[in-house]
């Protein structure tokens, strides 16, 4: 799995779990930071997810040919 697609994954399974209510509604990490993850911050997710999806959609361009 590529790196895109490792963050794809764990980005819809996040919100999956805010969906159904069961994701960590407040994390405080080994600096003290608190982030709070709630619906009201669902759209940003879904444009994380949505702009993910569209990375790994990307086909490298292949060669280019002219039909005459």
């Amino acid at each position: 799995m590529t790196d895109t697609a490792t963050k794809l994954t764990e980005a819809k399974a996040a919100l999956h779990m805010l969906m159904i209510g069961r994701s960590a509604r407040v994390v405080v990490d080994q600096n003290g930071e608190r982030v709070e993850f709630t619906a009201a911050n669902r759209s940003a997710l879904e444009a994380y997810i949505a702009s993910l999806e569209n990375e790994t959609s990307r086909r490298p361009a292949g060669p280019i040919g002219f039909l005459f």
